[in-house]
């Protein structure tokens, strides 16, 4: 394994001459789960997510698929019996959400908390500045970050 540095040069590739086909897209975040019914307050209560759809027994799979009508994102939870989804690979597995204005990201920690969802340490100090985080049963882990995003 190696713990290589990337610097900016390294990480800059040439620009194509026209975007590719993933600038539509629309992105479905998929991951496996043991605690299907547990982690789904995490999203719904908490974080405030739509279930947009769920299957039974899909090639002996369930599952649900989580958003906001319209988005060009949704989660994907799954389980499949007698397969151990096991646990998220470590603290640094994160979805990030930018909330920009101050009173939208207080509601959205606060809405966390009174779910009943306590703010985590973040592995990295980076997203404690200006962020909280929270974790699922899976270990799996949210930032609320009171930033925009900027490229």
């Amino acid at each position: 394994m190696s713990n290589e540095t990337p610097d900016s040069t390294s990480l800059t590739p040439p620009a194509p001459k026209t975007p590719g086909p993933t600038l539509k897209a629309h992105l479905r975040i998929a991951r496996p789960t043991n605690n299907f019914f547990t982690i789904l307050p995490f999203y719904t209560t908490g974080l405030g997510f739509t279930v947009l759809s769920t299957f039974t027994d899909h090639a002996g799979f369930d599952g649900v698929m989580l958003g906001h009508p319209g988005a060009g994102y949704h989660l994907e939870f799954t389980v499949k019996q007698g397969h151990d989804a096991g646990r998220a690979p470590t603290e640094e597995n994160l979805l990030v959400f930018y909330l920009p204005d101050d009173t939208e990201w207080r509601g959205a920690v606060e809405r966390m908390e009174k779910a009943g969802f306590e703010v985590v340490k973040s592995f990295n100090p980076y997203w404690d500045v200006k962020g909280k985080t929270f974790e699922d049963a899976d270990g799996w882990r949210v930032v609320l970050q009171n930033a925009a995003w900027v490229v």
